[in-house]
């Protein structure tokens, strides 16, 4: 066993890539500068030997004494409320932040996990949407910093991987949900969920036939990590092939937390993409992997942890 190093740690994702790290024996070192992240996140760990939390706003040189056997690079603002309020941050950690990591993994000589997103394809004219598949992105519009900088993460990643050899991997992670998801988080699940749990409206933008796939925290972490032992540098596609209208999910809400919040239509932000559904052969070929938890069954332990931070916090 080794040290694995967790961009991002502290975050939603990556705080469970820690958990993840820690339960194979590894030692695990998580950095983040907690824009987007959050201590609570690793409050468990707070008596774990083998875990050390570094905070450090990535962008800047990173050093890290002694061997490396992994890298996990999850950090960046990931939901449109996030990126739109740090649009410079968002592409600072995609550019400059990337290439600090990279140069760990090249001085370590160990494999790196790069995450990138499905808003590499923008709105999409293919669909699902495969990895050969090159996007069709608005390079100046409110949502290029995101876009652009993750895109720009996997030019830098192949530049590296072949320019230097570096062992680098790129996911490319489609819509995911679970617990330790912030709860102004953005996105839509957090919106949905803490207004149903509050007896608030639903806000659904545009007319709710936009769609999108959700992919349970566990099953894309269990694909990560087999990413991390494969040998393969091109892109894969981590989501769930079950896809969804925005109106069926804010029903499946509904049912879900037991809420008779009604729906509000608000006008559909701008370059927001009508279809989302990962294609995901490589990833069944390539690392035998596909979602296992069905969107009921991820549901349960989503609302009771939303349900017990608001609680905590006096809201309802």
């Amino acid at each position: 066993m080794g040290r694995i190093v967790i961009t991002g740690g502290a975050g939603f994702i990556g705080s469970h890539l820690v958990d993840r790290a820690l339960k194979e024996g590894h030692e695990v070192l998580a950095v983040d500068n907690l824009i987007t992240g959050s201590l609570d996140n690793l409050a468990h760990l707070s008596a774990e030997p083998r875990f050390r939390f570094l905070r450090h706003d990535v962008t800047r040189a990173l050093e890290v004494e002694g061997p490396v056997t992994g890298i996990l690079h999850f950090a960046s603002p990931a939901s449109p409320e996030d990126y739109l309020r740090y649009p410079i941050q968002t592409l600072k950690v995609g550019s400059l932040g990337t290439h600090n990591v990279l140069g760990l993994a090249k001085a370590k000589g160990a494999p790196v996990v790069v995450a990138s997103t499905s808003e590499v394809y923008g709105d999409p004219k293919v669909h699902p949407q495969p990895e050969s598949y090159w996007g069709n992105v608005n390079p100046v519009g409110p949502r290029s910093c995101y876009d652009e900088a993750k895109r720009f993460t996997e030019a830098l990643t192949m530049a590296y991987h072949r320019m230097h050899g570096v062992r680098t991997r790129i996911v490319r992670i489609f819509n995911t949900y679970g617990p330790r998801m912030r709860l102004e988080d953005g996105r839509v699940l957090p919106n949905f969920l803490c207004q149903a749990l509050r007896g608030l409206p639903l806000t659904i933008y545009g007319d709710g036939s936009q769609t999108r796939s959700f992919t349970y925290v566990d099953d894309l972490v269990e694909g990560v990590w087999r990413l991390l032992d494969v040998e393969d540098p091109l892109p894969v596609n981590l989501g769930n092939a079950r896809e969804m209208t925005i109106r069926e999910f804010a029903e499946r809400i509904l049912a879900a937390t037991g809420s008779k919040s009604p729906f509000e239509h608000r006008p559909l932000p701008e370059d927001d993409p009508r279809v989302r559904k990962p294609d995901i052969e490589r990833a069944r070929r390539m690392l035998r992997w596909e979602p296992r938890v069905p969107l009921e069954e991820g549901l349960v332990p989503t609302v009771a942890d939303f349900r017990r931070r608001l609680s905590t916090r006096g809201d309802r």
